[in-house]
């Protein structure tokens, strides 16, 4: 049984929001990990609501590509191979040239809003790359998610951010996981320096060295030999 408070007490307007909040973070911090059914019945009592907010949350998650749906077999979380995961990345590098090319053929590099959310983003990486208390690698999948898609909100692309939102989302997956074990093999302020330069080359209207910087990102260095021997 969770330690939090139950959610029907917290005053929120939406409890589906909440729930939906809660079984996410909780996916992603590893509580649920991948394969493991998710029971309706048992997140109710977790959480202290009742069954609708639950079912709404996991229909949403199931859109998120956190949760699949399986016909007989109820919910569970997904589990993702070393091909979906390759491709996963080669489908956020394609949406990230093009958010590239969207936003300076525009004037998204320019707007100001957007602007300061990446620069927000990239100071939230530098502090999780500082701490390395109970929950930081969580923290810092966290603020490079967070990173990535203020990077595609540049291009000012709604259906573009829709379409990404979930590839980043699954990436977090094993992204929580295995930057323990980049972090293992070089130190999380690496990896805010990767980040700082790539926003450094937003702001100075680069276009070459953001594509550079998201060439040289280093993503595929969360996951481990298994994806790179496919």
């Amino acid at each position: 049984m969770s330690s939090e408070a139950p959610l029907e007490e917290l005053g929120s307007p939406s409890l589906v929001e909440l729930a939906l909040d809660r079984i996410r973070r909780d996916i992603l911090r590893g509580v649920f990990a991948p394969g493991e059914r998710l029971v309706e019945e048992q997140l109710t009592r977790r959480f202290g609501i009742s069954r609708a907010p639950v079912r709404e949350a996991l229909r949403q998650l199931g859109e998120q590509g956190l949760v699949e749906h399986l016909p007989r077999r109820g919910v569970r979380v997904c589990e993702l191979s070393a091909r979906d995961m390759t491709e996963l990345f080669g489908l956020r590098d394609a949406l990230e040239r093009f958010a590239v090319d969207e936003m300076f053929a525009g004037s998204g590099r320019r707007d100001p809003a957007r602007l300061a959310r990446l620069q927000r983003a990239t100071e939230r990486i530098e502090r999780a790359a500082a701490d390395d208390g109970e929950g930081a690698a969580v923290d810092r999948a966290e603020a490079h998610r967070e990173f990535h898609l203020a990077l595609v909100g540049l291009a000012g692309h709604r259906h573009l951010v829709r379409v990404f939102e979930p590839v980043i989302l699954q990436l977090q997956l094993y992204m929580a996981t295995n930057m323990r074990r980049e972090a293992e093999q070089r130190s999380p302020a690496e990896g805010a320096r990767r980040h700082c330069r790539l926003y450094e080359a937003v702001v100075a209207g680069d276009r070459a060295a953001v594509l550079d910087a998201l060439a040289h990102h280093g993503g595929r260095a969360y996951l481990g030999p298994e994806l790179h021997e496919q």
